[in-house]
């Protein structure tokens, strides 16, 4: 496809960007060997503020940091910062996109199930 200078690219209509965000996924949740104590830093990819560290034995911020890494890491990021067991506990509480946590209780059915067993309690 051919686009002359200056000229706009359109979207076609019912395109929902959200619909079509690549979410990275670890090849196992085994992999994940995070720390689960002390600080974590993480890069501009996952967090653009001007502090980006969590304490993770802070219930909150070991919430915000597994959101924001799950979201907007990488699967090495992934491996690196996520914690197998930690990250099972705190699956139904993470605040993530609809896609992105269909996206990961697709490929482990082990965490879909952790959502099922919150909703019925």
């Amino acid at each position: 496809m051919s686009v002359e200078p200056g000229a706009y690219r359109t979207v076609s209509r019912g395109y929902v960007y959200a619909d079509h965000i690549p979410y990275a996924t670890p090849d196992s949740l085994d992999d994940l060997r995070g720390p689960t104590s002390g600080v974590v830093t993480v890069g501009p990819h996952i967090d653009t503020s001007t502090d980006p560290t969590y304490e993770v034995a802070n219930p909150q911020r070991a919430r915000e940091l597994y959101s924001a890494t799950v979201r907007d890491g990488t699967a090495s990021d992934h491996v690196r910062i996520l914690d197998r067991g930690l990250l099972l506990r705190l699956w139904p509480k993470l605040t993530l996109p609809s896609r992105c946590r269909a996206v990961w209780e697709q490929r482990f059915p082990e965490l879909a199930a952790r959502s099922r067993k919150m909703r019925i309690a």
